[in-house]
């Protein structure tokens, strides 16, 4: 049992990429969902996913929210949708001298997930299952400029 406003964090990995907290709520075969908490100064990476749509729900706090159509500081209680593919691009960052929390939801995908980083022109694939070298898949592939 989970609680949205409980300050239980998960211990491990991070994936805000700049020092956010997280927690996964209970979840199923084809939908899942975490809380997130991002201090001041810090911020989700720009990033989209193949295959994946996302939502996000400001629960508290006012995120600063990067787009292919820009920034713009999100209130709370607003809900955003991201598409997959390039046109789903997104990034958060936190400007304020508060904690902002916020719920994402996806749907589960089968096999692989697969995203990139344009900021840091990166494309990742990952896999909850193992792969040829006995670990769980987890690739990163520089993209090289042209």
């Amino acid at each position: 049992m989970s609680n949205l406003w409980s300050d239980d964090w998960d211990e491990g990995e991070d994936w805000s990429g700049g020092g956010g907290k997280s927690k996964r709520l209970p979840r199923g075969p084809g939908l899942g969902a975490t809380v997130y908490e991002l201090g001041p100064g810090n911020f989700l990476v720009y990033h989209f996913h193949h295959g994946m749509e996302e939502m996000l729900f400001v629960l508290r706090g006012r995120p600063t929210l990067r787009t292919p159509d820009g920034d713009r500081q999100l209130q709370e209680g607003e809900v955003v949708y991201f598409p997959n593919g390039p046109a789903g691009a997104h990034g958060m960052r936190n400007d304020t001298d508060e904690p902002v929390r916020y719920l994402m939801t996806s749907n589960a995908t089968p096999g692989a997930l697969v995203s990139e980083y344009p900021d840091l022109k990166q494309i990742t694939a990952q896999a909850p299952t193992g792969s040829q070298t006995g670990e769980q898949l987890w690739l990163i592939h520089d993209v090289e400029e042209s």
